[in-house]
């Protein structure tokens, strides 16, 4: 299970106003929260928050799951808090206990989630972000299902490849592109439409040749499934070494009629 020590999401700038406990702290105003589309699998293990500055105190205790009739769900969250560097964006972590089957957690309290919830994130009380809850998802990325964009020579044109699911908020550097040279091409990259759009823009123009999109094998979805490999595996069975995907693709001739992925 991979864990990030940043973390973020697209979307919604909500003030939230600071209770009596923190009264000497900032006003935390929220502006992304991942996963950031409308829904997420019943066993969603991760979800990130972006604040507009730097947070300071523990915010794990002004944090709550609600259900849709207000109660609370009790006991969600891994008592640990991931924080960027800059202290603004904070990674939290659904209890493994209680996500993953045949463990006592779960069979103690029971899954925090089921299909077909409504489920909302609240800080202090006030809830800043809302989702359905779909089945669980237990495929983790394929890659081998990404559909690439075309790209115009000479021009700085994104690059737009459709994810087969959404993945993880925080590893949109966990794609890249290399040239023909195997030389990681710089640019800028981002994730959008929930998760499932990864979008790269390049810093020069684009030059005719052959390209590859490179994902790091430990690249994961928000229920902790990475590339090749599932997050529900028994202790008989663990997952084996991340691999890393390649899928090819040109610029400035005829586009291949297929693409493969190398893993």
């Amino acid at each position: 299970m991979k864990l990030h020590r940043w973390a973020g999401v697209t979307g919604l700038a909500i003030a939230l106003a600071c209770g009596p406990s923190q009264a000497r702290q900032p006003t935390a105003r929220v502006v992304e929260v991942q996963p950031s589309g409308p829904e997420v699998p019943a066993n969603l293990l991760r979800i990130s928050m972006r604040f507009a500055a730097s947070v300071e105190g523990a915010l794990l205790p002004r944090l709550s799951l609600m259900r849709a009739d207000g109660r609370p769900i009790e006991e969600p969250f891994l008592e640990q808090e991931l924080w960027s560097p800059g202290g603004k964006v904070l990674t939290i972590m659904m209890h493994p206990g209680r996500v993953k089957s045949g463990l006592n957690a779960r069979a103690a309290m029971g899954p925090i989630f089921s299909t077909g919830d409504e489920v909302a994130l609240a800080l202090d009380g006030r809830p800043i972000k809302r989702w359905r809850v779909g089945p669980a998802d237990e495929t983790g990325p394929v890659a081998s299902a990404w559909k690439v964009s075309d790209v115009r020579v000479e021009s700085k044109e994104p690059l737009v490849v459709r994810l087969d699911a959404p993945i993880d908020g925080r590893d949109a550097d966990y794609l890249a592109v290399a040239d023909a040279h195997k030389r990681r091409v710089p640019g800028r990259a981002r994730l959008t439409d929930g998760e499932n759009t990864w979008t790269f823009t390049p810093n020069a123009r684009w030059r005719a040749g052959t390209y590859q999109l490179v994902a790091r094998g430990t690249l994961e979805d928000s229920a902790g499934n990475r590339l090749g490999g599932q997050f529900e595996t028994s202790m008989d069975s663990p997952p084996g070494q991340p691999v890393d995907a390649m899928l090819a693709f040109t610029v400035g001739r005829s586009r291949r009629p297929s693409h493969g992925v190398d893993q």
